[in-house]
């Protein structure tokens, strides 16, 4: 039993009545509407002009031409390279002004759905729709009462359980965290399995082994169908370079494997900017477009069509300390440059999200969090990873930190539909109602609207201080606990077909048993 749940029954003295329950509930009514994916109804915010964007596109060319990216351990990608004519030298690959862009431009898809097992909640990659995605990665997961510790498989299934209620997160996400009471090599079955049953939503896959990405193909044969699998995709999966301008056969392997299979890959430089690229803004785009388009390409080359996400993943480092930061204003025109050179790409573009340094769900937390969220959205961002959850750099998944994102993330989706402009979002008739001098409280266009007119916080306490204080004078993070406790109290597992089910613990089950555990 994870923390969140355990501390359950402890933290029920502190709830207080039902009519605390009801008016939290109403709360919850008026917030997240529930679409699928966000459609975009307002422009996007491109401060880097032309002239600029073209010369980081000359620079990355000189990086591509010039210097070239190793592509290490991967004689087949070498091949791959050769034949299609870039000069190969040893692990080394440089490529002609153009070559890359070319490539990309002649097959890769500007959008694509991702296709859920429930097709209601399917999404749509690329053009001017986003998608919210939870956290990835962290070892380490954090809850108010049980504190920081290392992550097992019951915080992966909590956390599912949470992606898959909350409405404002369109997305099951990928490793939600690490789940290290389970052997390395044969963890990513479970998490899959997890997604695949606990949740409804589009999820990612493994890649931290070639093998490991054939299992979660394989898995998906037997949820969606082979044909079904082969011609339409159904998940996708982060591909890091290993900045600055290396590749390695671990990504290179499930790279491929995804690609042949037709599934999507997001291609992501992961950069500290001052560590792993230059501390110049301009510097850090040209090595991520670089970096970006070699990957993208050999997508195309693998399979032309093969759905491909341009990521990147930016932050600038404490030049004291050597510790990444977040929400600062470097990143942030690091991120709406490279939305803009994906949009002149012609592909879709993954960056996040609710990134902060702070070790708990604190003011830190909040502001670098919402700077991050909000800068992505105006960015145009399509595939938004690390939505919610993510503390200390991504070394943590907070159960608190993760329905408080979802919160924001519910709001972003009200900000980027834009405004109401039918007849009823005009308000003329209240305006002819009302008149001057008067109030529009009590008048029948309120009275239609009120439930849903603004987004009410699930979260946010917005009442007298009198009130607040009777009702136990809890800050957010404690709000934030009771309400993961409700949800995962009350989650149902969505159905799936019994045979589906079998059949996917039956391969899970084989391949496990078909290898002895590792932690490598």
């Amino acid at each position: 039993m994870s923390d969140a749940e355990g501390g359950s029954e402890g933290r029920k003295s502190r709830r207080g009545g039902g009519g605390r329950a009801g008016r939290q509930a109403a709360r919850a009514a008026g917030g997240a509407v529930r679409i699928p994916y966000i459609k975009r109804g307002i422009p996007t915010f491109d401060p880097f002009s032309d002239d600029q964007l073209t010369i980081v596109e000359d620079n990355a060319d000189a990086i591509l031409a010039e210097i070239g990216l190793d592509f290490r351990g991967d004689p087949e990608t070498l091949d791959i390279w050769r034949k299609a004519g870039a000069s190969v030298d040893g692990e080394r690959v440089r490529f002609e002004k153009g070559m890359l862009r070319e490539i990309i431009q002649k097959s890769a898809p500007a959008e694509f759905t991702q296709y859920a097992r429930n097709r209601e909640k399917s999404v749509q990659i690329g053009g001017k729709n986003t998608v919210l995605v939870p956290a990835y990665g962290p070892p380490f997961v954090r809850s108010l009462e049980g504190g920081r510790r290392y992550a097992t498989i019951e915080d992966f299934r909590n956390f599912a359980k949470l992606a898959y209620s909350i409405d404002g997160i369109h997305h099951a996400g990928g490793t939600l965290c690490e789940p290290v009471d389970l052997p390395v090599n044969k963890r990513h079955l479970d998490m899959v399995l997890t997604h695949m049953t606990y949740s409804d939503k589009p999820f990612m896959g493994s890649v931290t082994a070639p093998e490991r990405a054939e299992d979660t193909v394989e898995m998906c044969k037997i949820l969606f169908g082979e044909d079904f699998v082969d011609q339409n995709c159904v998940v996708i999966n982060l591909i890091n370079a290993n900045s600055p301008m290396v590749w390695d056969d671990t990504m290179l392997g499930a790279l491929k494997v995804y690609a042949r299979n037709n599934q999507a890959t997001v291609i992501s430089p992961f950069i500290l900017a001052g560590a792993m690229s230059p501390v110049t803004v301009a510097g850090t785009l040209s090595q991520i477009l670089a970096e970006a388009m070699s990957g993208i390409a050999l997508t195309q080359l693998v399979r032309p069509g093969a759905p491909v996400v341009f990521g990147t993943f930016a932050s600038s480092i404490s030049m004291q300390s050597g510790a990444p930061t977040f929400g600062t204003p470097e990143p942030t025109l690091v991120l709406y440059g490279a939305a803009q050179l994906a949009r002149r790409l012609g592909v879709p573009f993954r960056s996040g999200g609710g990134l902060c340094g702070s070790k708990i769900s604190d003011a830190q937390a909040a502001y670098e969090s919402a700077n991050t969220l909000q800068n992505a959205a105006l960015a145009g961002v399509n595939f938004m990873l690390h939505s919610a959850g993510w503390l200390e750099g991504g070394l943590v998944m907070g159960y608190e930190k993760f329905v408080m994102d979802a919160d924001q993330c519910a709001m972003i989706q009200r900000l980027l539909v834009g405004p109401d402009m039918s007849e009823n979002g005009q308000g003329l008739s209240a305006i002819r109602e009302v008149g001057p001098g008067s109030h529009y409280l009590g008048c029948a266009h309120t009275q239609a609207n009120f439930e849903t007119a603004f987004y009410r916080s699930p979260l946010a306490d917005n009442n007298s201080f009198e009130q607040w204080e009777s009702e136990g004078s809890m800050d957010m993070t404690q709000r934030a606990a009771m309400r993961v406790d409700r949800l995962l109290k009350n989650y149902e597992k969505p159905d799936m077909d019994a045979g589906t089910a079998e059949a996917l613990k039956d391969f899970v089950k084989q391949r496990k048993e078909a290898f002895p555990d590792s932690n490598i």
